[in-house]
């Protein structure tokens, strides 16, 4: 260090060295350099090591899609993945998740990467016991006294429940739950009809539908990804992976 800055920074005597003025006023600035280089070379470390793919969806995927994720880890065992199911919109942008699998009801944020993956259908669905007590409609014709229980939440688009109050009377809809899971439950207790995704339902033998899927509200299903997430290797080459199998299992 005497060399490169021309300081003299250390007394030398037959008992060793001892440090000058210039050598304790750069004492502070040297600790300081430890601590970034320490940091620095531990960040390195953190990001050389793979990290899981942190995927947030709505709900929880189907028997098809995890085979997916299966078959990827079978042919990458080093990646890992972590799933967030949550409801809410986690932003990418500020890594609360590196990919999200969503069903589009508006257009996607322009800064992230979308890929179409799928459409997402829905059909009304009730119950064994409500099947034996009431019968199921057979069309949208048929729906006139029955019992129908919703989904509304205020950071959640309302097009389903919007569906429902416009093809049936208000005093029709019996309950209204906050919580898919909690409404779900009702359907499979017969307490009423309700919309469910076609996806979801083929694997529940609770669910019994009434009749074809309704057009006017099936979504595309998007795949979107934080750019900077994308600059992972692991995360492109799941990318690749993932999207046209996703999309060829739920056409």
């Amino acid at each position: 260090m005497e060399n490169e800055t021309g300081l003299t920074l250390f007394e030398r005597d037959t008992r060793g060295f001892k440090p000058t003025k210039d050598a304790r006023r750069l004492y502070q600035l040297a600790e300081a350099i430890e601590v970034a280089t320490d940091t620095f070379a531990s960040k390195t470390r953190e990001l050389a090591n793979r990290r899981p793919i942190r995927i947030t969806a709505p709900g929880y995927f189907s028997d098809r899609a995890t085979n997916i994720f299966s078959e990827f880890t079978a042919l990458n065992p080093g990646i890992a993945f972590e799933f967030v199911h949550s409801l809410k919109v986690l932003n990418l942008s500020e890594s609360e998740a590196d990919i999200a699998i969503r069903v589009a009801v508006s257009e996607p944020d322009e800064a992230l990467i979308c890929r179409k993956i799928g459409t997402e259908k829905w059909a009304l669905f009730g119950g064994k016991s409500y099947a034996d007590e009431c019968g199921l409609p057979n069309s949208l014709d048929d729906l006139a006294g029955h019992r129908f229980v919703t989904f509304q939440r205020d950071d959640m688009p309302e097009y389903l429940h919007r569906w429902l109050e416009q093809n049936v009377s208000p005093h029709q809809i019996i309950t209204s739950f906050s919580e898919l899971d909690l409404m779900q439950a009702s359907i499979r207790s017969g307490h009423g009809l309700g919309l469910i995704p076609v996806r979801f339902a083929e694997y529940d033998d609770a669910f019994i539908r009434c009749f074809d899927d309704i057009e006017e509200l099936s979504r595309l299903t998007m795949m979107l990804i934080a750019p900077e997430a994308y600059r992972r290797p692991e995360i492109r080459a799941f990318t690749k992976f993932f999207a046209p199998r996703y999309a060829a299992t739920f056409k």
